[in-house]
């Protein structure tokens, strides 16, 4: 708190109109009586060291959101076309969305439907899904599941199985996987077998490396166009993106 308030004092003063002194050169007297008037000033009017944070988080906001965006622009190529993710909804839609999904993450399986229902709602969509499993074994399991799944038994059938995994309340063990992998139609002993495959450990380690170059940490964390949106934002958040997109 003592740290925070110096910062916000510090820019209060900043804040002030230009003094026709030079601090330097104050005496210590001068030095000690200006000190006074600030603090009665700030304790007169305490709004200003919220004014002062205030604008402190705007401009903190604002340097994180141009940080992104050059992020996106630079990494462009490996987060909207790396040639091994899962693409979906309208392959010629005018936006393009990327999530980095973990299938035990709680806030991923909130906003699993809601994605699927700007997607199909409005029609015209690129969406894009990254296994990125960071919450464990388990979590780990179910994305080399996915990816397996996608390159024994191609994009329909990931997902599906993608659908399976975020909403499947028990422990993704490999007989769990193989009955699902059953469930689904799959050849479940090629797909549990290809798990372990060099492939599959490439594109989540490809995966997690893209995320480490974006400063991605947490899960879900979407891209829209040129835009990270680092976690859950409800289907109402989404949909007033899209437009604001489709406006510039």
């Amino acid at each position: 708190m003592i740290r925070s308030l110096t910062l916000a004092s510090a820019f209060a003063l900043a804040a002030l109109p230009t003094l026709a002194l030079d601090l330097d050169k104050m005496t210590d007297a001068e030095r000690e009586i200006f000190r006074a008037e600030v603090r009665a000033y700030l304790l007169d009017n305490p709004e200003v060291i919220m004014e002062a944070v205030d604008l402190l988080e705007q401009r903190q906001a604002q340097a994180e959101a141009a940080h992104d965006l050059s992020l996106v622009k630079a990494h462009a190529g490996e987060i909207f076309d790396d040639g091994y993710s899962w693409v979906g909804g309208n392959l010629e839609g005018d936006i393009t969305l990327v999530e980095f999904v973990d299938y035990r993450c709680g806030y991923c399986r909130r906003a699993h439907e809601e994605v699927k229902k700007l997607v199909s709602t409005d029609g015209n969509i690129r969406l894009i899904y990254k296994e990125f499993p960071i919450l464990g074994e388990a979590s780990v399991l179910s994305s080399r599941f996915a990816v397996a799944v996608k390159q024994v038994a191609g994009d329909e059938a990931y997902a599906q199985a993608h659908d399976a995994l975020i909403s499947m309340t028990g422990e993704p063990s490999p007989t769990a996987l193989a009955r699902l992998a059953e469930a689904l139609g799959l050849d479940a002993q090629k797909v549990i077998a290809h798990m372990d495959d060099d492939s599959v450990t490439e594109e989540i380690r490809r995966t997690r490396a893209l995320a480490q170059k974006l400063n991605i940490s947490g899960t879900p964390t979407f891209v829209m166009q040129d835009q990270l949106l680092r976690g859950y934002l409800p289907y109402e958040g989404m949909a007033s993106l899209v437009a604001d997109k489709r406006a510039k």
